[in-house]
């Protein structure tokens, strides 16, 4: 249940990020997201009687530094490509989670995870499609690498929270990410800043709010189970992004997006058999 809340929180960051339509830096909107973050885990952190600063602080560190990345580079990719494709390739991080999971947790794949990985790039060969990008009609290339480059980060830092879940609170695991985050983003935006619109301040408080709610829910879930499998769950998010991106923006998805979407699917389910 936790990791599809998750996915549900993090469609709706999905829709508060698309809804800025790129206007404001995505510093700033890491920035916005870190604060509000910060000021609800440490109000948390507070009210459970937890110390927020944990036992296992290198990997805690390390944990903030990977999440500010690919957060980078999911909004990054959100801006640029329609929702329903940057949460499609971003999910390809279950199977590079279980990849990493083995050398890092010992959490040994199986044999699957090996189809997964090819039915995976097959659906990421299949969106960036070289013919389309020769006739300038393919989704643009710098946005896909960033969301594949999300993916990964993300696989990273969901191995690491699945290596804490023996020593460390689920909130102090959570404090972490904005509490690097935010001295990471505040030099980028103190060079360029933007003064949001009153519609664009809500929007920024919907990223922090949902994110918020995600990466609780999030962290329960890695906690709770297997990293592959956990991440796996929450590829919910892709239906409801498309749904999202419909209503939302008018989005709609060619036979090649769906096609995509359907393989890395199969590669996700395929990842649930480690």
């Amino acid at each position: 249940m936790d990791m599809l809340l998750s996915a549900l929180a993090f469609s709706l960051m999905g829709v508060c990020v698309k809804a800025l339509d790129g206007r404001l830096p995505v510093a700033q909107v890491v920035l916005a997201r870190s604060v509000v973050s910060l000021l609800i885990s440490w109000w948390l952190l507070r009210r459970a009687g937890v110390s927020p600063w944990g036992q296992r602080k290198g990997l805690l560190v390390s944990r903030g530094v990977l999440g500010t990345a690919g957060l980078y580079c999911v909004f990054l990719a959100i801006a640029g490509l329609p929702l329903a494709v940057a949460t499609v390739l971003q999910y390809l991080h279950p199977t590079f989670t279980a990849l990493l999971a083995w050398p890092l947790l010992g959490e040994r794949p199986g044999a699957r995870i090996w189809l997964a990985v090819a039915l995976g790039w097959l659906g990421v060969l299949l969106l960036t499609d070289p013919g389309a990008l020769a006739a300038g009609a393919a989704l643009p290339t710098l946005p896909l690498l960033f969301a594949l480059a999300g993916a990964l980060l993300s696989a990273l830092a969901y191995v690491s929270v699945r290596a804490l879940r023996r020593s460390e609170h689920p909130l102090v695991v959570v404090f972490y990410f904005p509490l690097l985050a935010l001295p990471l983003s505040l030099p980028l935006v103190l060079l360029h800043p933007v003064m949001p619109t009153a519609a664009e301040w809500g929007w920024l408080l919907g990223v922090g709010v949902f994110t918020q709610l995600g990466q609780l829910a999030l962290t329960r879930g890695l906690m709770a189970m297997p990293a592959a499998r956990a991440t796996a769950l929450s590829y919910v998010q892709v239906p409801l992004a498309a749904l999202w991106g419909l209503l939302w923006f008018g989005e709609t998805l060619d036979p090649d997006i769906l096609t995509a979407a359907g393989l890395v699917l199969g590669s996700t389910l395929l990842s649930l058999g480690r």
